[in-house]
C-alpha cells in the first residue's frame, strides 16, 4: 500500500466517522491531522518496535504499537477508528512491514553516520 492510499485511508476513515467538537467549545477554522512515526532500537536491530500515532487537533485518538500488533484506541472516536482499521486486511499488513520496510531499511541507511561517528 503506497503512501497516497495511506492518506486516503485516514482522510475516509476522518470523513466517514466523523469527529465530533467537545460539548461547548466553539468551532475554530483550523484543524490539524499529525500523523507521527517512531522507530525504538535496542541492541541494533535485534528488537525493533515500530509506533505510529494519529493525532487530530492535539488530540491523540488511536496508534499502532508493533508490539502489540493492531491499533489501540486512546479516545471514544479512536475506538471507532481502530476497529475499522484492524479489520482492513491490507491496512493492517502495511503496517505489520513497516518493522522492516520503514525501521531497519532507514536504521542500515544512517548507521554510519549516527551510530560509529564520535
Amino acid at each position: 500500500m503506497g503512501r497516497l492510499a495511506a492518506a486516503a485511508s485516514v482522510l475516509v476513515a476522518l470523513v466517514v466517522l466523523g469527529a465530533s467538537p467537545a460539548a461547548g467549545a466553539e468551532f475554530s477554522a483550523v484543524f490539524q491531522e499529525v500523523v507521527k512515526s517512531e522507530c525504538h532500537f535496542n541492541n541494533g536491530t535485534d528488537w525493533v518496535r515500530f509506533v505510529t500515532r494519529f493525532i487530530y487537533n492535539r488530540e491523540q485518538y488511536v496508534h499502532f504499537d508493533s508490539d502489540v500488533g493492531y491499533f489501540v484506541a486512546d479516545n471514544p472516536f479512536g475506538e471507532k477508528v481502530a476497529r475499522y482499521w484492524n479489520n482492513q486486511l491490507e491496512w493492517m499488513e502495511y503496517r505489520w512491514d513497516a518493522v522492516d520496510r520503514h525501521c531497519r531499511h532507514n536504521y542500515e541507511l544512517s548507521t554510519p553516520f549516527l551510530v560509529h561517528r564520535r
